[in-house]
Formats: C-alpha cells, sequence, structure tokens
C-alpha cells in the first residue's frame, strides 16, 4: 500500500504492518485448515480408514476425533488416511479435486455476500480470506511440479485423466498415510528427548563422556564400599570367635 503524505511517498505503514500480521497468524492458518478439512467429507464418501487433521507442528498436546493439535500453531496443517475402501480414478480425483473445490466455494460464499451488501464492515478483513482462498486454488489446481519433484493436486488430477494412473517419478505419497505420520512423531519425539537430555547434561557441565565415567566412579566406589564392609564383618567374627 503506497500512502503519500506532501512530497513524501510511504511504501509500508503501520497499517499495512498490521494487516500483514493479521493475514500471517489469523487468516492463513485458517484458510489453510478450510484446505485441509475439505479432504474430509469427500474421502468418508468413498469409505476412508483413519482419517486426520494435524493442525500446527511440533509435539501433540490435545487430540479429539479426527483432529491432531500440535503444539506450534501457524500456518501448517494437514490431512492423512490409511485407505480408501472405494478405489477407482474417480474416487481419487474427487479426493485431489476436494481442497480446490472447497476454497473456491468459500471464496465465492464469501464474495456473494460482500457483494450483497454483508459483512461490510469488515469487506477488507475478508477480502484478504478471499485473496488467499483464491492463492491456494491457484496453486492447487495449476498443474505443476512442486519440492523434489513431487506433484501438486493439479497435476495428480491431470495425470488420472489423461493416462489413468500416477506417472510422475516421485515415489512419496501426495497425502500422507495417518499410520506413517503417527510412526514418524514417534521417532521425532524419541529424537528431541534425547537431544533434550544432551542439553541438559551440557548446561550443567556433563558431557556424555563424563557421565559415563562418573557412573563408573559410582560404580567403583560401591564395590569398594561393599568390600571394605565385608572385611569389617569377617574382621569382627574372626574377633567373636
Amino acid at each position: 500500500m503506497t500512502v503519500r503524505k506532501g512530497s513524501e511517498t510511504i511504501l509500508f505503514g503501520i497499517s499495512d504492518l498490521f494487516a500483514l500480521i493479521i493475514s500471517s497468524f489469523i487468516i492463513i492458518p485458517v484458510t489453510v485448515f478450510i484446505r485441509e478439512f475439505g479432504y474430509l467429507p469427500v474421502t468418508y464418501l468413498f469409505g476412508v480408514k483413519n482419517p486426520r487433521i494435524t493442525i500446527g507442528s511440533g509435539p501433540s498436546v490435545y487430540m479429539f476425533g479426527v483432529f491432531d493439535i500440535r503444539k506450534y500453531y501457524h500456518m501448517y496443517s494437514w490431512f492423512s488416511f490409511d485407505d480408501i475402501k472405494r478405489k477407482s480414478n474417480f474416487a481419487y480425483i474427487m479426493v485431489y479435486a476436494s481442497p480446490i473445490l472447497t476454497n473456491t466455494l468459500f471464496a465465492l460464499t464469501l464474495n456473494t455476500l460482500i457483494a450483497n451488501g454483508f459483512l461490510e464492515d469488515q469487506a477488507r478483513f475478508w477480502n484478504r480470506f478471499i485473496f488467499y482462498a483464491f492463492f491456494y486454488v491457484l496453486i492447487d489446481a495449476v498443474p505443476m511440479l512442486m519440492t523434489n519433484g513431487k506433484p501438486n493436486n493439479g497435476m495428480i488430477i491431470y495425470e488420472l485423466i489423461r493416462y489413468g494412473k500416477r506417472v510422475d517419478y516421485c515415489e512419496d505419497d501426495i497425502i500422507p498415510s495417518t499410520t506413517q505420520v503417527d510412526n514418524d512423531y514417534e521417532e521425532e519425539m524419541k529424537i528431541i528427548e534425547e537431544k533434550k537430555e544432551k542439553i541438559e547434561k551440557e548446561k550443567h557441565g556433563i558431557s556424555e563422556e563424563t557421565s559415563e565415567s562418573v557412573e563408573k566412579e559410582a560404580v567403583q566406589r560401591q564395590l569398594a564400599e561393599d568390600v571394605q564392609d565385608a572385611s569389617e564383618e569377617l574382621s569382627k567374627e574372626k574377633g567373636s570367635d
């Protein structure tokens, strides 16, 4: 946003900073959640197994139903499932098209409400929702390869329609398996706990080698004390004899 103040031009003002914060911490995360939630009703139609919507990242703090709430909240949410009972190209096309359709419906609904005089007082706020909803529609719908050659939903839909199967060289699942997500989570938490323990030891000036040597010294000291106690007992017994 450009604001003119006399001969001076301000390219980025306080109001823009406030709008950026609102977009980063409210609008984008909610839009991403709506996108991921779009998978759920469609997959239920085809008999989804073990669906999960994970919100945020890091350690899990609360789970209810299909929702897994993580500790670090931002714009990171994803949908996962293990399998679908009624498998067909049409089923998979509908699954991959579901976030596109959901965000499109969400944006058009908001746009219609604003155009008909509703939400006028907060029109600027809701217009940002419309902008980011269509942004994710664009990213999803236009066929393209993403990170490490992984196809987006649009590319998967294109391949299924044209070839009847995936033909890209990426072997990763586009929608992750819930079971695999749980296994990866357990491994990550195990690694994190190990690193935490290591950091705590380093904070107290105890390295792993020092810790091991301290344990050995403690065992040796205990053995020496046990030997000494045993010797004293034997001496007492001989003296009494």
